[in-house]
């Protein structure tokens, strides 16, 4: 499937299934006549206990398998935690995606962690690429705060379908980019095998040493001088600037009345920071790209194979925005779009990992924060489970890399983030499908919802 394709499979499905929840919100489908108003919405809490059982057994074996699966393939795993918390422990839909936030950050922020102390794989700069995090961060955390907005006015199975539209998309995307990398990976190792074997003659001889030592020592840098040479304390201290100026506006935002004019403002006031950050490492990106033309010179700058030009950054902002959304209304952190388009872009799949999952932590850990001030979630749930997903975020990380090196395929990250998110997509469309069945029975009103009536 071209890209070309993948977009406009999106754009038409997409455009039908919000067409669909239009026709149900004219007036011939309006509340008044056979629907009522959904109590999907409702602000009552559903906080079961943490005491040992087989629902909690179950929970942290999910948990730990989609916590590990998820951050490797730089998706976070938000679309099977909250599936999991309210299906099998029994959380109401707004406290699963509060504690799935929880579980993302763990993920994560032990992810990066790990990443910090790997060396690039192929060449002498950091495995987490500090141009893309600083190009889709602020992006991605503005769509985060249009999704959850979205999120209040969609009806639920009009989410549900958007969802799986983009899920079975990308998973689909992504798995066929992972063949392309298993084709290619073999290809690159019968070539080795048949370059190794002229070096033995037919009676099994060495007949040269294939092992030189180059004339300049490759530098062997210790785990902190990976750490620090990995961390950009200059771009870190930007994205953390921005990571700030978002919870305040978050933070004060609640506190005002909504749909009231201070509450306009401060939601605006969200677009200028986002977009200053974004053009600021766009123009950067853009002139680079223009000088190394000029020079005649093909290097890629960040990993990314594209040219940096004006539609290929917007296409970019666009997509920060699309998958800050669907985090927003799922409640994850927006790695299942900027996962696969990390590697859509031509970068390597180690790197779109650890960079995807670097930017997950400042969106996740935001959401966090604020669920944390609201009382969303209880705090000895999401303790336990952030601790879990800690650990698997970690040895997920290690025993990949390990396979990796083993079996030198990278197409395995590849195949991971096609899998999380192709699953994902079954547990949403299950529990969507029972949810809008059940409000079907229920004859409650199934079109869009008055944005400032439905806080």
């Amino acid at each position: 499937m071209a890209t070309s394709g993948f977009l406009l499979y999106l754009l038409s499905a997409s455009s039908i299934a919000i067409l669909s929840a239009l026709y149900l919100s004219s007036p011939s489908s309006s509340p008044s006549s056979s629907f009522v108003l959904s109590d999907s919405l409702s602000t009552d809490k559903i906080w079961p206990d943490l005491e040992l059982s087989w629902r909690l057994v179950v929970a942290t074996v999910i948990g730990f398998l989609g916590s590990a699966c998820g951050t490797v393939g730089g998706v976070g795993g938000g679309g099977i935690f909250v599936p999991m918390l309210t299906l099998i422990i029994g959380f109401d839909t707004k406290s699963a995606a509060a504690i799935s936030k929880c579980m993302i950050m763990g993920a994560s922020s032990s992810s990066v962690w790990y990443n910090l102390r790997v060396a690039h794989p192929t060449k002498d700069v950091p495995i987490i690429d500090h141009d893309l995090a600083l190009l889709f961060q602020p992006m991605l955390m503005l769509g985060i705060t249009v999704g959850v907005s979205l999120s209040v006015v969609f009806p639920y199975w009009l989410i549900t379908v958007l969802i799986i539209i983009l899920f079975i998309g990308t998973s689909s995307r992504s798995f066929f980019k992972g063949i392309e990398m298993w084709k290619e990976e073999t290809i690159l190792k019968k070539e080795f095998a048949k370059q190794s074997e002229t070096f033995v003659n037919s009676r099994g001889e060495l007949l040269i040493d294939v092992e030189y030592d180059p004339l300049i020592p490759k530098e062997q840098k210790t785990a902190l001088e990976l750490m620090c040479f990995n961390l950009r304390w200059k771009r870190t201290s930007i994205l953390l600037v921005v990571w700030i100026s978002f919870l305040i506006l978050q933070v004060v935002k609640n506190d005002v009345a909504v749909c009231s004019p201070w509450y306009w403002i401060l939601f605006s006031l969200q677009f200028p920071v986002a977009f200053a950050v974004f053009g600021y490492e766009a123009r950067k990106l853009y002139n680079e790209h223009k000088k190394r033309m000029e020079a005649g010179n093909l290097e890629h700058i960040c990993e990314a194979s594209i040219g940096w030009t004006g539609t290929h950054l917007a296409f970019c902002a666009l997509c920060g925005i699309v998958g800050g959304t669907v985090g927003g209304l799922l409640g994850s952190g927006g790695g299942f779009v900027l996962g696969p388009l990390l590697l859509e872009i031509g970068v390597v799949p180690q790197v779109a990992s650890a960079t995807a999952t670097f930017v997950m932590m400042f969106s996740s850990s935001l959401s966090v924060v604020e669920f944390y001030l609201l009382h969303r979630f209880p705090i000895p749930f999401a303790l336990y489970l952030t601790s879990v997903s800690v650990l698997a975020g970690f040895w997920g990380q290690f025993f990949v890399r390990k396979m990796i090196a083993i079996l030198r395929r990278a197409s395995l990250i590849v195949f991971v983030l096609s899998g999380v998110i192709f699953a994902s997509a079954i547990t949403m469309g299950i529990v969507g499908v029972s949810k809008s069945i059940t409000m079907i029975h229920n004859h409650e009103f199934m079109g869009f919802l008055d944005f400032c009536s439905s806080q």
